[in-house]
Formats: C-alpha cells, structure tokens, sequence
C-alpha cells in the first residue's frame, strides 16, 4: 500500500535492465549516486523517493534535475519503497519498534489488512521502562547507532 501522493517503484531507469551491483540507501542523495558510480551499481534502491510531487523539467538548475541526469547519465536505475515500507507489517516501523524494545506493541489506527488478513499502518505504539525523555533519547540513539538525535 502507497499513498496517492507518494512517489514509489523504479523513478528514473529501464525497468529490463541487467543490475549486478545494488547501493542501498536511506537517500539517493548526490553523494549517494556517486558512490553508486564509484563502486560500479546499475541500481539504487532508497527509502525516500529521488522525486518526490513530480517535475516539470529535468536539467542542471535544480539538485533533483541533476540527480536525475546523473543517475540517467551513468546507468544507474533508482528505485524507492517509501510509504508501502513504512506501512506494511514487517517493515520499516515494526523493525524500529523492535529495535527500541517496544514491548507490546500495537497499531492505533490500521489503514487496512494484507491479504494474510493482518493488519497495517504507519504508526506503532508499545512500553518502555519508564525513564527520563533524555534516557530514552540517549538509548534510541545508542540502539540505532546515530551519531547525533534532535528531540523536543
């Protein structure tokens, strides 16, 4: 499932092309599409969409315009999951409630059931010990590996 608004799927590429090389990755950012070059990938599969709310023109004026002829250029396909993977059970949510512990985690508002009849959303919700909001900062941070975490 993928919401109306959203950009999904193989963005920029041809859809039969031969990959034997793929960069995974959050961003298909300018750094990442030159590591994708550098380390010969024909494909880049990202969470966040390379394009997002569509574009009038492809050309060097804008940083999409020009990650777009990048990508084109070096024949490097990109291809993004991005609601459908934060929705869909198993993904991006239940491996962050998992990671951080949640216990009895839940959905508090399904936006429909899989064909396994479970059910799927975007937010999850679930316990922790109780702490201070700065421990359970410190900890998500320690738990994902981030070098930095800005909360409020």
């Amino acid at each position: 499932m993928k919401e109306d608004w959203d950009s999904v799927g193989l963005l920029c590429g041809h859809r039969n092309a031969e990959v034997q090389k793929i960069l995974v990755a959050l961003d298909t950012s300018s750094a990442v599409l030159w590591e994708a070059k550098e380390e010969g990938c024909q494909l880049v599969v990202s969470h966040h969409p390379m394009i997002f709310g569509g574009i009038k023109q492809v050309n060097d004026a804008s940083v999409t315009g020009r990650n777009v002829l990048f990508a084109v250029e070096n024949g490097i396909a990109c291809v993004n999951m991005h609601t459908n993977l934060d929705c869909v059970c198993g993904g991006v949510n239940d491996i962050l409630a998992e990671k951080l512990g949640l216990q009895n985690s839940y959905l508090p508002a399904a936006k429909g059931k899989d064909e396994d009849g479970k059910e799927y959303g975007y937010v999850r919700a679930g316990e922790v010990e109780e702490t201070s909001l700065r421990e359970f900062a410190e900890t998500v941070k320690a738990k994902l590996g981030c070098r930095g975490l800005r909360y409020a």
